[in-house]
């Protein structure tokens, strides 16, 4: 199979087979196209279409995202992990807005220089949005390309990641670049699936190299594992009379970063200390059931106490502190255990447990 035949069969199999009804597919642009390139960023289609949509209706455009505050970026984003991708994303939509008039910049290299943009987002916004000839590989297209070519070793070696991006280059056709870019994320989400390609459909099963070898699940090899660091944290929730519990917003990097949270303690004598100085007073506590969260380098182990004050809301809610209705909540991005936290303990308030 050459490379023109790889790409017009491609091209062929996307004509009559690729998805094109998907939010982001519809009144493209390359604000939307950036957005759904990000959220879909180790994130499933199928949660993507909600926060897609909801994004959307709140910052229909790259000025409505650049004029919004962190905290309302981070707020719709609550659930979708990966953190890190709204606040660069709010960044860059400030610098689009500031230096370029709100027009996104029309090569690779310039797109590639704003925050959180990689090379094959930037390809990506590039091409389906532009028409501008420029490679893809994302995890999907890996897959596919990596067992075209039955490419031995974890992809993400720096030897591999050049032989696929050199092979993108080569298969990449000068026509049709936006449809081509979809149909090549299409075939690696639809047919050339990690567990079970459906190799029998694929358009391309005639030069795939590891298909002909009869072992296409044999690739990609994945990333030598290491055994996840163990982290354990006291959980701090302190609710007051009127059933508000109190958060504090962390720092902009790091865990969660921008994010409102529950203070965290090593250890009870940690906590204790922190209820003495900010002269919070006990009136009952219980211990809630303890949250496993695994991040991409180590797992989370949350021990959460629920605590009563005997106080009305305290001088502690100034600044980055604030006393938190869930019957009326403000807009705050939460970390997903957070938020569930918070109706846990709201539930266990309205019903007197404590």
């Amino acid at each position: 199979m050459t490379d023109s035949t790889f790409s017009t069969a491609v091209l062929k199999w996307f004509e009559q087979h690729g998805r094109k009804d998907l939010p982001w597919q519809q009144k493209i642009n390359p604000y939307r196209v950036w957005v759904s390139e990000i959220m879909l960023q180790q994130t499933q289609v199928s949660t993507v279409m909600d926060y897609f949509k909801r994004f959307m209706q709140a910052f229909p455009s790259v000025q409505d995202l650049a004029q919004a505050s962190e905290d309302e970026v981070l707020h719709l984003w609550t659930g979708l992990g990966y953190y890190t991708r709204a606040r660069n994303l709010h960044k860059a939509s400030k610098i689009i807005v500031e230096n370029y008039a709100g027009e996104f910049p029309r090569s690779v290299e310039e797109l590639s220089a704003l925050p959180g943009i990689g090379r094959s987002t930037a390809g990506a916004i590039a091409s389906i949005s532009m028409g501008i000839r420029a490679p893809i590989l994302d995890g999907n297209v890996k897959r596919v390309l990596t067992r075209y070519k039955a490419i031995k070793g974890y992809p993400g070696t720096t030897q591999n990641t050049q032989k696929l991006w050199l092979l993108a280059e080569q298969l990449t056709p000068n026509q049709q670049v936006n449809h081509y870019t979809q149909a090549m994320m299409d075939l690696g989400a639809t047919l050339c699936t990690r567990s079970k390609p459906s190799c029998l459909l694929c358009p391309i099963q005639q030069g795939c190299q590891a298909h002909l070898l009869g072992t296409p699940t044999a690739f990609p090899e994945p990333k030598p594992r290491k055994a996840l660091p163990q982290r354990e944290r006291l959980m701090l929730l302190v609710a007051d009379q009127a059933n508000q519990l109190l958060l504090y917003k962390r720092p902009s990097t790091g865990l969660w970063g921008g994010l409102w949270s529950f203070p965290e303690f090593e250890d009870r004598p940690q906590l204790d200390s922190f209820l003495q100085q900010h002269k919070l007073t006990i009136k009952n506590q219980t211990q809630l059931s303890p949250i496993s969260h695994t991040f991409s380098h180590f797992q989370l182990h949350l021990e959460p106490w629920l605590f009563r004050t005997s106080q009305q809301q305290h001088g502690i809610a100034e600044g980055d502190w604030v006393w938190y209705n869930l019957a009326d909540a403000p807009k705050l991005g939460l970390a997903a255990p957070v938020k569930k936290l918070l109706k846990t303990a709201t539930q266990r308030l309205n019903l007197g447990d404590i």
